[in-house]
């Protein structure tokens, strides 16, 4: 195993591994632009695997040949419409009905207030769907009388609006990326060259992500949407280059004490791959463990996630380390690494805040849980679930349609709640849902090709997205569910969203005591102990809470976003505990390997100044990357964006730079219990080093001097 995993960095091996990683991009490369061809975006790709309300949409492919989904043509005149506003409409509705299944399109519906008029344009769901509602809205826009108001909106309007949005999502997301990766690695290396390396071979990892998502999507069934193929790229950016710094730091750092570049490498390898390995397996069980919920969105950026993540891993301890050899040191021109060469300055820096807490490591601890706290507290005031026109940081057409609709019709006109029952029912349902509070209209029911089923929408009097329109789809399921031998189910957009913000409350119970239990178990197997693997996951947890109510705070007041959506807490956990624990699992590897030559106070310093600087870079670069989702037009994953960076950044300045090591410190050497490295320290092994119990902030090795192999 230590010479495969050293291999990378070997004279004849480093040759095999680039022509190994040229070939798979170059035979492989042609699929990883085809991600969009497995994506599923319909409405079900959202909703949980059993929902009612993902019944109802497979029930309805029962009714007609093509699946519709309704979009929403608006005329609205606020002094009443004129006859050539009806002449519009009516003229729209005949341009249109070729487009539709069946050919025909009913007139459009006038409101009780005289102004307005609203169109109902059923839009085919299949390849054409996107063509068929960019018709509608070209159709609409042209020829429109002076001061008539044209929106097209409903379900299909949103739909599109949706899709407008992932279509430049993959493009934005690569882009961005990218540049904020090379920029920060030039801050970072302030060489004209190093900065390529970790750029290209995330470059490799982005491609054979997309490669296993496509196979995924393509050969194994794996739910795929656009939401995942997303995120994905920020994954391999940020995650990749992470374990690149941390690599390189290792090898620049081997290189002053081996005249050999080859072995240098396989000695960094060797000592930096047990933590990017159990970083890496950290992050994929985690997200694996989204497979365990039922909503299919989750279910997708689960997989999807652990297989970029899993790609950046290899490339980064593959072809990252064969190209660092072949270019040899003068790669890091102008600060070359010399043999011999006495350690930088660097952690001088980190040595003095090691020796600060080192001081006063209980203070230290207890005021960093106190500023966590503080920030928790702004979680308190969250209000979770979004609308659909709270849904975009802009404002799309079909948005401002709602409005409209909203302002002249019952609120629910716009996508009303579908009920699918037996149609020897049909008339006892009719009576008993018209008799419903909250209900505005029952339209006219529709029979399905084999004339056993029977499809009755329902109008609500209130917005669809709205807290009373909820109330409603349970009044209504209760009702349908009670009428003996009719198997009445109720979907639409309100019963889907009712749906999905049920699921994620049952898959936060599941998912969540998982991804911990996994996550504490790869902490004790790496630490080989349990109390620091229980003191990191508290202090990750604690940090996950700060960065919840400081998002929170931030959402409100600087972004104006009046709610979070209900899927961004479990997301959000999953995200900052697997990457939050990177940092810890960086420093505390080292840290474990200075306390077996330092002893436990001084090695617990020596770790802390060794790995500052990389760390604090990683987590500048992934917090960075993340922030690259708040440009997006959809809120939700903005929120995601801020939650994951700002926790990202705490972990980075005070979970890993304060709270860890004055706890680490405080409570001394027990922090290893039981492992065989607590019995050294405690007198078992009389090898071991001895702590300086007069000097706790004793700092790390004096400058220049090595550590003996």
């Amino acid at each position: 195993m230590k010479r495969l995993a050293t291999a990378p960095g070997g004279r004849r091996a480093k040759w095999l591994f680039l022509a190994a990683w040229l070939i798979i991009a170059m035979a492989l490369g042609p699929l990883a632009g085809k991600v969009a061809d497995v994506e599923d975006n319909d409405a079900n790709a959202y909703l949980p695997g059993n929902a009612e309300a993902a019944l109802v949409n497979d029930r309805l492919e029962e009714f007609r040949t093509d699946e519709v989904i309704p979009a929403v043509i608006v005329y609205v005149r606020d002094s009443g419409i004129t006859t050539a506003d009806r002449a519009k409409a009516e003229a729209d509705r005949k341009e249109l009905a070729p487009l539709v299944p069946g050919g025909a399109i009913e007139a459009a519906a006038p409101s009780k207030d005289g102004k307005a008029l609203l169109l109902t344009v059923p839009a085919p769901y299949s390849d054409e769907f996107s063509d068929t509602v960019n018709k509608a809205r070209d159709v609409a826009g042209q020829d429109v009388p002076a001061d008539l108001g044209v929106k097209v909106a409903g379900p299909a309007g949103a739909l599109q609006d949706t899709i407008n949005v992932f279509d430049e999502l993959d493009g934005t997301l690569l882009l961005g990326s990218a540049i904020v990766v090379a920029l920060l690695l030039l801050l970072i290396y302030r060489s004209p060259v190093l900065w390529l390396v970790p750029l290209i071979s995330v470059g490799f990892a982005a491609v054979l992500s997309q490669v296993v998502t496509y196979a995924g999507g393509k050969f194994a069934g794996l739910p795929v949407d656009g939401q995942s193929s997303g995120l994905l790229t920020v994954l391999v950016f940020g995650v990749g280059t992470d374990y690149a710094l941390l690599l390189i730091a290792r090898y620049r750092e081997e290189l002053t004490r081996d005249e050999d570049r080859h072995s240098a490498m396989q000695i960094a390898l060797r000592r930096s791959g047990p933590a990017i390995l159990a970083s890496a397996g950290t992050i994929v069980i985690g997200l694996l463990c989204l497979l365990l919920a039922d909503l299919n969105s989750s279910r997708s950026l689960g997989w999807v996630g652990a297989a970029g993540v899993l790609c950046g891993f290899l490339a980064m301890v593959t072809v990252l380390p064969a190209l660092l050899v072949i270019l040899g040191r003068w790669v890091f021109w102008p600060f070359v690494p010399r043999f011999g060469q006495a350690q930088r300055a660097g952690h001088s820096g980190w040595a003095r805040v090691g020796a600060a807490v080192g001081r006063r490591p209980r203070l230290s601890w207890l005021a960093a849980t106190v500023v966590m706290g503080a920030l928790a507290l702004g979680a308190t005031g969250i209000s979770f679930g979004l609308t659909q026109s709270e849904m975009y940081t802009t404002t799309p057409e079909s948005v401002a349609g709602q409005r409209l609709v909203a302002a002249h019709y019952p609120g629910g006109s716009s996508a009303p709640a579908d009920v699918i029952a037996k149609a020897s029912s049909e008339k006892r349902v009719v009576e008993a849902v018209g008799l419903l509070d909250g209900v505005a209209e029952v339209q006219p029911a529709e029979l399905s090709r084999d004339r056993g089923l029977v499809h009755i929408p329902v109008v609500f009097e209130d917005d669809p997205d709205s807290p009373a329109a909820e109330r409603a789809i349970d009044r209504l399921r209760e009702t349908v569910h009670g009428i003996e031998g009719a198997d009445a189910l109720v979907g639409g957009a309100t019963a889907s969203e009712l749906d999905t913000q049920r699921a994620v409350s049952r898959d936060s119970k599941l998912v969540i005591p998982v991804v911990l239990a996994v996550v504490l178990l790869v902490l004790i197997a790496l630490l080989r102990a349990l109390v620091a693997p229980l003191v990191l996951l508290a202090t990750v947890v604690l940090s996950y809470f700060g960065a919840l109510g400081a998002s929170s705070l931030l959402f409100e007041h600087a972004f104006d976003w009046t709610g979070v959506d209900h899927s961004l807490p479990l997301l959000g956990f999953v995200f900052l505990v697997a990457l939050g624990i990177d940092y810890n699992i960086f420093l505390m590897t080292r840290v474990r390997e200075e306390v077996g030559l330092l002893g436990h106070v001084r090695g617990v310093q020596s770790g802390l100044a060794s790995t500052g600087a990389v760390i604090t870079s990683a987590g500048l670069v992934l917090a960075a990357t993340f922030s690259i989702l708040v440009s997006l037009p959809l809120v939700t994953m903005a929120e995601l964006g801020v939650l994951v960076g700002l926790g990202v950044l705490l972990d980075t300045f005070l979970v890993r730079t304060v709270l860890v090591p004055a706890l680490s410190l405080d409570i001394g050497k027990a922090m290893w219990w039981p492992g065989s490295l607590h019995r050294r320290l405690s007198g078992g092994d009389p090898s071991a080093p001895a702590d300086s119990a007069d000097s706790p902030a004793d700092t790390a090795r004096p400058q220049g001097e090595h550590i003996p192999r």
